[in-house]
């Protein structure tokens, strides 16, 4: 078959399906929810956090485009720590990802109740919510299951579909802006600026989703660098103009659980309210499709690194997709999303995904040292001192989160280094 790798799947995945997937990857409930949380915080003075963590994260992704223009085949910082550092380093990092991927599916997919719950009352009873969550995750499951293109498809119509509303959002709210809402008060703390910039992280991130399925992607070490640049681009600007239509607009910003859906109302009236509840419905759910089809990805690419059993990496005869890695996958995020209770109680995701950027951030210099490397399609100029700098700001972020959040994180990162030597015993022991 055209474009079939030597693993059997199926380089389907366009340059401008790959800047949707990242599109898809970045914009997904937190933007819904974090603009109140970051003004409550700041005030006015929000904006310009908004602008640090665009900056932060377009510094990030930069390395993330001169690594990743060195690989074809899929994993991305899984595959990255592997050639980087050591198969332990590797397997952390692997796991750390698709732990943040399955647990931030099960998040966004209870979200996504309460958003279709703004039109259909019933959808949070308890049968009804059992039966959407059900369905939401066997389509997009059997979406994945049935081709690259497919899903690929699927990601570019959830694009248009959450980017139409908000661009209604935008444009429509900046004739409405109040100039007296932008008016400065006490300049904010360091903590509390810092706090701010850490929670953007998770309204900000979720690009790593496209450097995944690289082993599906045409010509990724050239088109990879671009669409995660296009993406981050576009996304930082609409991000910062929601935040100030926010500001200008909604009087009590701070204390609106649905910021973007209360300054709609405030100035499309209940149309606006509607609109943006239902670009938040497509968002999420585009969202959703984009973390199955990461989410398999790195167990798939484990299993081919031998880090996990075989039977893992299989790849379907007629759909040539990894059907295996797949329904573990989406199995598991179905059982998550049913037990609300741990999702409530989850605190890894931002954390286990700043840590997935500084060990790429540290794999640049590593790589761009070794002469018997792969070659990068694309080089970043500065790239040693711009990847320094996004290691630094990474840890000065680190350094401010939680103690519960660090202690999650630790856990999680243990339990993985569990099943790492327990598989690595096993093997020994059947090659013996």
């Amino acid at each position: 078959m055209q474009n079939q790798t030597d693993e059997g799947l199926v380089r389907g995945i366009r340059r401008w399906d790959l800047v949707a997937i990242a599109i898809n990857g970045i914009i997904g409930a937190g933007i819904f929810g974090l603009p109140s949380k970051v003004f409550s915080l700041l005030g006015p003075y929000s904006i310009i956090a908004f602008i640090a963590c665009a900056v932060f994260v377009a510094l990030i992704i930069l390395c993330f485009a001169e690594v990743g223009s060195r690989f074809d085949d899929t994993g991305g910082p899984y595959l990255y720590a592997r050639e980087a550092f050591n198969p332990a380093v590797a397997f952390e990092i692997g796991w750390l990802i698709w732990l943040a991927r399955v647990t931030a599916f099960a998040a966004n997919a209870n979200l996504l109740i309460n958003y279709v719950g703004y039109f259909w009352t019933s959808a949070t009873d308890t049968f009804w919510r059992a039966s959407v969550i059900v369905a939401v995750v066997a389509v997009l499951a059997a979406i994945n299951l049935l081709g690259i293109r497919q899903a690929a498809i699927v990601s570019n119509v959830f694009t248009i579909g959450k980017l139409v509303p908000i661009i209604i959002f935008i444009g429509a709210g900046l004739f409405f802006l109040n100039p007296q809402a932008f008016t400065p008060g006490a300049s904010p703390d360091t903590g509390a600026f810092s706090q701010s910039v850490l929670l953007l992280v998770y309204a900000f991130t979720g690009f790593e989703m496209a450097t995944i399925p690289a082993g599906e992607v045409r010509d990724p070490k050239r088109n990879l660098p671009r669409a995660l640049i296009i993406a981050i681009l576009l996304v930082a600007v609409l991000y910062i103009l929601i935040q100030i239509v926010c500001v200008g607009t909604l009087p009590g910003l701070g204390q609106s659980q649905k910021p973007l859906a209360d300054a709609g109302t405030q100035f499309l009236g209940t149309a606006g309210g509607a609109i943006i509840s239902a670009g938040a419905i497509i968002s999420i759910t585009g969202n959703l499709n984009i973390l199955m089809l990461s989410g398999s990805r790195l167990p798939f690419a484990m299993a081919e690194q031998k880090q996990l059993p075989a039977f893992v990496g299989s790849v379907h005869r007629s759909f040539f997709t990894p059907y295996v890695a797949i329904l573990l996958t989406a199995g598991l995020m179905l059982f998550l999303t049913l037990k609300s209770s741990f999702v409530a109680a989850l605190t890894i995701s931002t954390i286990a995904r700043l840590v997935t950027y500084g060990a790429t951030c540290i794999a640049l210099p590593i790589l761009r040292r070794r002469k018997d490397g792969p070659a990068a399609a694309f080089r970043l100029p500065g790239g040693t001192i711009i990847a320094m700098l996004s290691l630094a700001l990474i840890v000065w972020l680190l350094l401010h989160s939680t103690l519960q959040e660090a202690k999650a994180a630790a856990l999680a990162g243990a339990v993985g280094l569990a099943i790492y030597l327990a598989y690595w015993l096993y093997s020994r022991s059947r090659s013996s």
